[in-house]
């Protein structure tokens, strides 16, 4: 079991998905607790990007128990997980194309489940001061780094309990990629959980308090960061 103390933010038992007659998840437990940062990792087709999308509601074809918040979402659909405070930043950015950056950035804010509203739009400028100099610049005028500050930020303007971020840094210039981990230090000072998926795994290990390792579809490995980060079971199964 990928445990996250006894009360956690995220708990999902038995999970089984499939796409198609393709069956990906074999009874998966997982958890993320409050305000926990954990790092999901695996080669390749081992069911990464297969477990966030169940959580999140995407893979119809599941069964095992989801619960987030303390609410069971097992059937629950992707906008019902997005109220329950999940937010996910998407591999690809997925930022609205037509909309300026300030159009993406206001539709998004919301109060917390919790009532919390630190995250403003003020506060996202802030920590993107990029962002702040293209407002009035539509989606398709951004590079792809800035696409990805203003898919986080616009996560972050959600004031969620849980951000997902799936390849965030992928294909980014290094002084992006430093920028988006030191926004995730600050995600995790916030008290907001984290879950990462991102192929550097040694950036990973470093900023996650707990690791989870997927091979064919089953957790392999769970366990404390600072534990399994230097451990040759996590370099076996990553291959590297």
């Amino acid at each position: 079991m990928s445990t996250a103390g006894d009360d956690p933010l995220v708990f999902a038992r038995a999970l089984h998905a499939w796409y198609g007659s393709s069956h990906v998840l074999h009874g998966v437990d997982f958890a993320v607790g409050r305000g926990e940062t954990v790092g999901l990792l695996g080669r390749n087709g081992m069911g990464k990007s297969t477990l966030i999308r169940t959580l999140l509601g995407h893979v119809t074809e599941r069964k095992g128990r989801i619960v987030i918040d303390g609410h069971d979402l097992s059937r629950a659909r992707p906008h019902e997980v997005a109220r329950r405070g999940v937010a996910y930043v998407p591999e690809g950015r997925g930022v609205f194309p037509n909309l300026t950056t300030r159009e993406n950035l206001v539709m998004a804010a919301r109060p917390g489940v919790d009532g919390r509203r630190g995250w403003t739009l003020e506060r996202v400028l802030a920590t993107f001061p990029r962002l702040a100099e293209r407002m009035q610049h539509l989606g398709t005028q951004l590079s792809g780094g800035e696409q990805q500050m203003l898919s986080i930020g616009r996560a972050l303007m959600t004031n969620p309990l849980l951000v997902i971020l799936d390849e965030a840094t992928e294909g980014l210039a290094p002084q992006i990629v430093t920028e988006i981990w030191r926004v995730i230090e600050t995600i995790r000072g916030d008290g907001i959980a984290a879950l990462i998926v991102d192929r550097h795994y040694r950036r990973v290990a470093a900023h996650a308090q707990r690791l989870v390792v997927l091979q064919k579809g089953q957790v392999a490995l769970a366990g404390p960061a600072d534990e399994l980060r230097e451990s040759a079971a996590l370099t076996e199964l990553l291959g590297v």
